[in-house]
């Protein structure tokens, strides 16, 4: 499914995120959305689309540049910060749970770390998570006596994710609870 002309894609969130961390230069954000790096171990893209994701949030003026520091290996590198847009949308991003328990693997878990690497209390999230979770899951249980053949394979599986996505934001809220 294509998303809105208005919708941040995952990557452009990340990319984000980090610059709400600390201004910082493309070079610098690509090395940490790699595969390899702090952010690629959640969501990982290569250094054209970071580029790329840099541009559309200048263009959406959610960042903006502060400055140029040099480089050893070109030219100098433009330093780029969060606008007061910007940083308002990535809290608001991180406070809102996610759609889908198949973006639970790519979002829920960014939010979560750039929750975590900002010392904030996860638990609002979670508490939304769960709740959202819930709801599909109460949804598909309802839906299981009225199919059969691969429609309700379909459904079982769907059921099954839903319910470890349950168990997991639950595991976390306990150990949130104990601190």
């Amino acid at each position: 499914m294509p998303r809105a002309r208005d919708e941040l894609s995952v990557g452009e969130w990340a990319v984000l995120a980090l610059l709400s961390e600390d201004p910082a230069h493309g070079f610098a954000l690509a090395r940490a959305i790699a595969p390899g790096g702090e952010v690629g171990q959640v969501w990982a893209m290569r250094r054209p689309l970071v580029y790329r994701a840099l541009e559309t949030l200048e263009q959406r003026e959610m960042i903006r540049p502060a400055g140029t520091v040099p480089s050893q290996t070109g030219p100098q590198r433009t330093i780029l910060e969060v606008t007061p847009a910007g940083a308002g949308a990535v809290t608001e991003w991180l406070s809102q749970p996610v759609s889908h328990v198949r973006d639970a693997r790519s979002l829920l878990m960014l939010k979560l770390l750039f929750l975590t690497r900002r010392q904030a209390d996860p638990t609002p999230l979670l508490t939304a998570q769960h709740a959202r979770f819930s709801s599909h899951a109460e949804s598909l249980t309802a839906a299981l006596d009225e199919t059969d053949g691969f429609d309700r394979t379909l459904l079982l599986w769907r059921l099954e994710n839903t319910t470890a996505a349950l168990r997991f934001t639950e595991t976390l809220l306990a150990e949130n609870a104990r601190g």
